[in-house]
């Protein structure tokens, strides 16, 4: 059960804060790279656009062809990630819980894996696929007399990820000398993030929101852990289409950029803790925060010699959340 008390920051803190910090990843993001480009010459693309005329039509490619959609790859993403790390700690009554709690992300990494090794040329599509069985398969093992147990679901959410991970260091066992190619997707990187991943990414942000945005009130009550029944609720329904639709986001995040573990984990804990759990609030809260904190990581890790995302997000949001832990016991 999520209960959280103290004195609580104004909303409109936080999202000043967080509008500021996410343009200063975005423009961090831009800057950052092997071309080193000047200020005014960042400021001068970013001004005619992609299509406007340049003397430096290299630069301009730079900007508008690979950095900026891998910023705003790593934006959608990060909202993406920090909202249903929301979404699954209010079904699940659990503040520790985040995106890849049913399994999500070994479904993805299972799948990838398997046509990696096949020799298989749509390796996003199995993920999204393994993603989502696993799903499936997890809210099956869960799920009692047609009424999901929230504690079932998520022990078959660890039971299950442990079979996939097992399976995925067979895997890697026999893959020889293509066991490479497969430590580098688990790792989550945005270095061949493209416009075309646009597209993918904010459908599966439009669907997760359209589900958690209709279902603020149920959400709170969720996660204040309040007799649903005694205010004349079925809750059972929207837990599962809250779940789904905030897994069935992450499956897109998952199967383009690989596992980038802890945004869904610390964005939401560390944004409850300061503003309250009215998920009104939290769910925009967290989609500024998610992009504005992956975005920032991308940047870092881009200039430190292109270290994957997903390292970087877990050497640093793991030890801080421990802190978090740690401070509040």
């Amino acid at each position: 059960m999520i209960q959280l008390e103290g004195k609580r920051l104004p909303p409109i803190a936080g999202y000043s804060v967080l509008s500021v910090l996410l343009l200063i990843s975005a423009a961090f993001g831009l800057f950052t790279g092997d071309v080193k480009i000047p200020i005014e010459s960042l400021l001068n693309m970013l001004t005619i656009g992609p299509l406007g005329k340049t003397e430096d039509i290299f630069l301009q490619s730079v900007v508008w062809q690979i950095r900026f959609p891998r910023v705003l790859a790593a934006i959608i993403s990060g909202a993406i990630l920090a909202a249903s790390g929301v979404a699954f700690q209010s079904a699940l009554r659990n503040p520790l819980a985040e995106p890849y709690t049913l399994g999500v992300a070994s479904g993805a990494a299972f799948g990838a894996a398997c046509a990696i090794v096949a020799g298989l040329p749509f390796v996003n599509t199995a993920a999204f696929a393994g993603s989502l069985s696993t799903l499936f398969i997890v809210w099956v093992l869960g799920e009692r007399k047609n009424d999901p147990d929230i504690s079932r679901i998520i022990l078959a959410g660890v039971i299950v990820s442990s079979i996939l991970g097992a399976a995925l260091t067979f895997l890697k066992a026999l893959a020889g000398d293509k066991v490479s190619a497969i430590v580098i997707w688990l790792m989550g990187s945005f270095s061949a993030a493209s416009w075309l991943d646009a597209m993918p990414m904010t459908l599966g942000l439009f669907v997760m929101l359209i589900f958690c945005v209709s279902n603020l009130n149920e959400m709170d009550i969720m996660a204040s852990g309040a007799n649903a029944a005694s205010l004349g609720l079925n809750l059972s329904q929207r837990r599962i289409m809250i779940l789904g639709s905030a897994s069935f986001s992450v499956s897109f995040v998952v199967s383009r950029f690989g596992i980038i573990g802890f945004i869904g984990l610390v964005v939401p804990h560390i944004l409850r803790i300061l503003f309250g759990p009215e998920h009104r609030i939290l769910i925009p809260l967290s989609l500024i925060g998610g992009g504005a904190l992956l975005c920032a990581a991308d940047a870092v890790a881009k200039s430190w010699n292109e270290l994957p995302a997903g390292v970087l997000t877990v050497l640093i949001g793991g030890p801080v959340f421990c802190a978090i832990l740690w401070n509040r016991s």
